[in-house]
């Protein structure tokens, strides 16, 4: 039987290359994601492909992952198709919040904000909390969550998705203090800026920003899904058992870089 990963945004960008990347390895994928039309045909061409490179052993469920009552729904489905046995990697790639001002013409509202931090910060640790439950999570069993440099840095209209991801930084070390342990392992993997559906929802300005940062970065590029993808896949491997409570930057130096 093949080792499980559940990937929570799993149809493009980080989530959609990890998973195949570690079909290509062997691992069965389980995935959430939640698109229509044009997108949900994009979410069906990456779970065919994933088929083709893992033997079929691929589940995807297209509802709001952020959801209690679909952890609740889905978890005893997700122990049915692990036999059991606990999963490999928890990967909270959720990309799906409010991106506006605090002030301004159109300010963030109390609801936008519970919104972004709950689906992109929260809902982390609530998934944690139900599988750990379930015992779908045990000694090699890895959590990671995707954060990104506004973590930390102020920018135009990122401030509900940066505090967002303040939250589930926060939540990830507790994690993994708590969990440690077990023989469980928690950390955050920072991007650098990547040319994904995600980032032209964040700014109009998409385009001068991967312009930017081919300047800034000091490999002269930006980052891409297959990037990210590769660094899970090393922290999977067993050499990787104790690395916790940290942040992984994959973004070729991006984050140490000065203004150009």
């Amino acid at each position: 039987m093949s080792d499980w990963v559940l990937i929570l945004g799993c149809s493009t960008g980080h989530g959609g290359a990890t998973a195949k990347k570690l079909a290509e390895q062997g691992y069965g994928i389980v995935g959430f994601h939640f698109d229509r039309g044009e997108l949900k045909k994009e979410a069906e061409k990456t779970k065919e492909e994933i088929s083709s490179l893992n033997g079929g052993n691929v589940v995807f469920w297209n509802t709001n992952a952020a959801s209690q009552e679909t952890m609740d729904k889905y978890i005893p489905q997700i122990k049915e198709l692990t036999g059991g046995a606990p999963l490999k990697l928890l990967l909270h790639s959720i990309a799906f919040g409010t991106t506006t001002n605090f002030f301004g013409d159109k300010p963030v509202n109390q609801k936008q904000m519970d919104m972004t931090v709950h689906v992109m910060g929260n809902s982390m640790l609530y998934w944690t909390q139900k599988l750990f439950e379930a015992d779908l999570l045990g000694k090699g069993s890895r959590i990671l969550g995707l954060t990104s440099e506004g973590n930390y840095i102020a920018m135009e209209g990122y401030g509900p998705v940066s505090a967002a991801k303040a939250v589930m930084e926060a939540i990830i070390r507790q994690i993994g203090w708590e969990l440690g342990q077990y023989g469980i392992t928690a950390n955050s993997v920072q991007a650098g800026v990547t040319p994904t559906r995600a980032l032209t929802k964040i700014t109009d300005r998409w385009e001068e920003w991967i312009d930017y940062t081919k300047k800034r970065n000091p490999m002269r590029r930006t980052t891409t899904p297959e990037d990210i993808a590769n660094t899970i896949s090393l922290l999977l491997k067993p050499e990787a058992d104790f690395i916790n409570c940290s942040i992984i930057y994959c973004d070729g130096g991006e984050h140490r870089s000065g203004m150009v």
